[in-house]
């Protein structure tokens, strides 16, 4: 039995809500990897300068690679949790027209997975907001370039 073309496009409608979560999520994902290309960058660069330095400047380099290296770790996971979620939420559209189509009752697992979407994301975000929080500490000036 095929549904009625109202059926199909109340559905559409209804799938509406997760695809713009979708696009939110892909945007999150350009930023994460715009961070992550910036921080490989920043570390390949001091990786160069690291062995021509020494004394004060040497330890300076590797407590900013070490910094570095927490960044991509935190980011690495952002992005995890960003994908996984909108793994989470394709499996959700896909679910709402099989359920539509074949005529299945099975509204517990769609919400389950918007639930799970939602708490990749969040936790996603919480990752975002830890690392812009470590990437604050690398930036502070030092004392010797303040002084006049």
């Amino acid at each position: 039995m095929i549904p009625a073309v109202a059926t199909i496009a109340q559905t559409i409608q209804l799938s509406l809500g997760p695809v713009f979560m979708l696009a939110a999520i892909g945007q999150l994902l350009n930023v994460l990897a715009g961070r992550l290309s910036r921080v490989i960058d920043r570390s390949r660069k001091l990786e160069d300068l690291h062995p021509r330095s020494s004394g004060p400047e040497r330890e300076r380099y590797v407590m900013e690679l070490k910094l570095l290296d927490r960044r991509m770790s935190i980011i690495n996971a952002a992005l995890f949790l960003s994908v996984s979620s909108a793994i989470a939420v394709c499996t959700l559209i896909g679910l709402l027209f099989v359920a539509v189509l074949a005529g299945l009752h099975f509204g517990t697992i769609v919400a389950i997975c918007f639930i799970l979407a939602m708490v990749l994301l969040v936790a996603s975000l919480i990752s975002f907001m830890i690392e812009v929080r470590v990437s604050l500490r690398a930036i502070h000036v030092r004392e010797e370039l303040l002084r006049p």
